[in-house]
């Protein structure tokens, strides 16, 4: 068998695989720990035994040392090309993911329309309760200082900010979809009764 197989027999490299890539397979798989990286190593084995058939001695008995060989070497090579590729992979410079615009620009318009209501809002306020609302939620003061900067009671400041509160909050309410009035609560089918049928 031997001596076929260094002549280049395929019958005989064929024999070769059948009788001992079980035994190759089994060493490759105490090398490596990892089912797919064993059947690689078998693969490559015998691809690197019949590159090398040449080689093995005429003389002699079972190939499975020769074998088990070239998959000792094999296991070490390809351990040595995965730790080069990783090193490789390690040093390219780092891309930027690119990020989703999409989000951001519905963020942006989501703020704009926001925005707009806020200042349609602002604009239906009198002039004394927008200065209340900019003293004491926007400037963080409470009635008494806010009363103290205006010149008016705290009273005053209380009723203000809270009818301002209350224009904005009805102000601040997203307009309804056409065709769909507020408070328009009726449903298109009433109950089933007896009597309807």
């Amino acid at each position: 068998m031997r001596k076929r197989i260094r002549a280049g027999d395929h019958d005989a490299f064929g024999e070769l695989f059948d009788a001992y890539a079980r035994s190759v397979y089994n060493h490759a798989y105490r090398l490596t720990g990892d089912w797919a990286q064993a059947e690689d190593v078998v693969s490559l084995t015998f691809l690197d035994a019949w590159r090398l058939r040449e080689k093995l001695d005429e003389e002699g008995g079972s190939p499975r040392p020769w074998l088990l060989g070239i998959a000792t070497n094999v296991t070490r090579n390809t351990r040595r090309a995965a730790r080069r590729h990783a090193a490789a992979v390690a040093r390219l410079p780092r891309d930027e993911a690119e990020r989703d615009f999409a989000d951001e620009i519905a963020g942006r318009l989501d703020d704009a329309a926001q925005l707009a209501l806020v200042r349609t809002a602002l604009a239906e306020l009198r002039r004394p309760e927008r200065e209340v609302l900019a003293l004491c939620v926007w400037s963080g003061l409470d009635y008494a200082a806010a009363a103290e900067a205006l010149g008016v009671p705290v009273g005053t400041v209380r009723s203000r900010l809270s009818r301002a509160r209350t224009k904005l909050a009805k102000h601040m309410e997203p307009p309804s979809p056409r065709g769909q009035m507020r408070g328009d609560r009726t449903t298109a089918v009433g109950p089933l009764r007896e009597g309807n049928r």
